[in-house]
C-alpha cells in the first residue's frame, strides 16, 4: 500500500501525549519470555508491524503467546531447550532486530531454520553478525554479499568467547550475549562505546546472571530464565519526534508521559540540549527495570553544534529528526562517526541529505556523517525511500517550513509508531495522509 503524507506549513505542538512502547524492549521482552520457564506479562507492547514480527516468528516455534491487546501480552514460556523446528522460512520484515537477536539465540538450538525479510531487510549487511557468531561455532550462511536471506544451522557444541566489537553496536552485543545462554563456558563482550543495554537489563529482570565490569559484559551458559512482567515504557526514539518539534516550532509546550530514559539511550536529549532545547525530565521513576520520566519540552532557539562522537551510540536511531533539528539552528551542525547510519533501514546521510536539499537546506554528507547549516526553508516533494523515521522527520520539519512538503513512500512509518499521524494532528502538526 503506498502511502503519502502531506503537511501544511506552520503549528506548534501542545498537550499531553504518550507515544506507543519502546520497540527494543518490546522485542526482547518476547524473545526472553518464549525461552523462559513460566507465563511473562508485558503490559505497554508495542502494537508496530517489526514488534509484532518477532511475535510472529516465536509463534512459528510453538511459543503461545496470547494477544497483544491494547498492549498486554502473555507469553507461555517454553524454556531455554523448547523451540520447536518451524515449518517454513520465518520473515522479519523490516526489522533488522528480530533477524539479527535471532542469529544469536538461534545458533545454539537443536533444530535448523531460515530467516528473510522484506525488500529492504534483505539489502542491510549481516555479516558483522555472522562472523562473530562463527567464532563461536555458529553455522550461519548468508546470501549474496553477505546480505539475507539466512540459514541458520543448529549447534550443540558452541563455545563461548571474549570478543571486542570494531563498532559500537546493541545489536550484535545482543546476538553474541544470547548466543551465549547457548555456549559452554562465558561469552564476554566489549564495547568501544556504551550502546542500549536492555538485553542485559532484560536478562537480569528474567533472574539470568550477567556480569558487568566498565565497557565488559559477560554471561555464562547454562543457566535458566524465570517469567517475570515486563513494563515497557513509551519509547524515547518516537518521543524525540515531539522533543524536536516542540524545541523548533514557537508557542510549542508538550509533556511526553511515561518515556524510557535508560541513560545508554538519552543521547538526543543531551545533544538537544547541547543545542540549546529546554527539556525537562519530571516525576523520574523506574519501571520493569528501566528508568522511565514525563518529558517537558518547549521552545527555544536552538545554535548549531559539533556533535560529541561519545554520543552518537546514544542517539543513532533519532538522527533523521536530529537532523531537522539542526535545519532550524542557528549556524552550522556537524556530526562525525555514525557510518552506521549508512545500513539502516535506508542510507539514512543520503536520503536526509537529499531530503533537506529539496526543502532548501544545506547539507553536506560525508563517509560517516552530515555538516547541515541551519536557514529558512521552504516546502517541496520528500522521497522517504521507505524509512518510517525518515518520513516522521520531514513530518517534524513542516512546523518551520515556508509552504508545504509532501512526503512519499510512508507506509513503513506503521513498524515503529502506529498512529503517528493521528497523534502528531491532535497535538497540532497539519497533517495529512493520503
Amino acid at each position: 500500500m503506498t502511502v503519502t503524507y502531506k503537511l501544511e506549513p506552520g503549528g506548534a505542538l501542545t498537550g499531553r501525549i504518550r507515544v506507543p512502547g519502546d520497540k527494543s524492549i518490546s522485542h526482547r521482552s518476547i524473545m526472553l519470555g518464549s525461552i523462559a520457564e513460566g507465563i511473562t506479562r508485558v503490559s505497554g507492547f508495542l502494537e508496530g508491524e517489526d514488534a509484532l514480527a518477532t511475535m510472529n516468528v516465536f509463534r512459528a516455534f510453538g511459543v503461545r503467546i496470547d494477544g497483544p491487546e491494547r498492549g498486554d501480552v502473555m507469553v507461555h514460556g517454553v524454556g531455554m531447550r523448547g523451540l520447536k523446528a518451524p515449518h517454513k522460512m520465518l520473515d522479519c520484515g523490516n526489522s533488522g532486530t528480530s533477524m539479527r537477536l535471532l542469529c544469536g539465540l538461534l545458533a545454539g538450538q537443536n533444530f535448523d531454520c531460515a530467516l528473510t525479510g522484506d525488500d529492504s531487510l534483505r539489502q542491510r549487511p549481516m555479516q558483522r553478525i555472522a562472523e562473530p557468531l562463527g567464532q563461536m561455532r555458529a553455522e550461519i550462511v548468508t546470501a549474496e554479499g553477505g546480505r539475507p536471506p539466512l540459514k541458520i544451522t543448529g549447534v550443540a557444541n558452541m563455545r563461548g568467547i571474549e570478543y571486542r566489537l570494531p563498532i559500537a553496536s546493541a545489536q550484535v552485543k545482543s546476538a553474541l550475549l544470547l548466543a551465549g545462554l547457548y555456549a559452554r563456558g562465558k561469552t564476554c563482550v566489549t564495547e568501544p562505546a556504551p550502546t542500549r543495554d536492555h538485553t542485559e537489563r532484560m536478562l537480569a529482570a528474567f533472574g539470568y546472571p550477567v556480569e558487568r565490569n566498565g565497557g565488559t559484559v559477560c554471561v555464562t551458559g547454562g543457566g535458566k530464565l524465570t517469567a517475570t512482567s515486563i513494563d515497557v515504557p513509551a519509547d524515547i526514539s518516537s518521543a524525540a519526534f515531539f522533543m524536536v518539534g516542540a524545541s523548533i516550532a514557537p508557542g510549542s509546550d508538550v509533556t511526553l508521559e511515561h518515556v524510557g530514559v535508560n541513560p545508554t539511550r538519552t543521547g538526543a536529549i543531551d545533544i538537544l540540549r547541547l543545542m540549546g532545547a529546554n527539556i525537562e525530565l519530571i516525576n523520574q521513576r523506574q519501571a520493569g527495570g528501566e528508568p522511565v520520566a514525563d518529558i517537558r519540552v518547549r521552545h527555544a532557539e536552538l545554535r548549531g553544534i559539533e556533535i560529541p562522537v561519545e554520543l552518537v551510540p546514544l542517539a543513532i536511531d533519532e538522527f533523521p529528526v536530529l537532523f531537522v533539528a539542526a535545519a532550524n539552528a542557528r549556524g552550522v551542525t556537524v556530526l562525525r562517526g555514525a557510518e552506521e547510519l549508512r545500513v539502516k533501514e535506508s542510507d539514512r546521510i543520503q536520503v536526509m541529505a537529499d531530503g533537506l536539499r529539496a526543502l532548501g537546506i544545506g547539507a553536506e554528507p560525508a563517509a560517516d556523517g552530515m555538516r547541515v547549516t541551519g536557514a529558512r526553508y521552504g516546502g517541496g516533494v520528500v522521497d522517504s525511500h521507505g524509512d518510517h523515521r525518515v518520513a516522521m522527520a520531514f513530518a517534524i520539519a513542516a512546523l518551520r517550513a515556508g509552504a508545504p512538503i509532501t512526503i512519499n513512500d510512508c507506509s513503513n512509518v506503521a513498524t515503529s509508531f502506529p498512529g503517528f499521524v493521528e497523534l502528531a494532528d491532535s497535538a497540532g502538526l497539519k497533517i495529512k495522509c493520503d
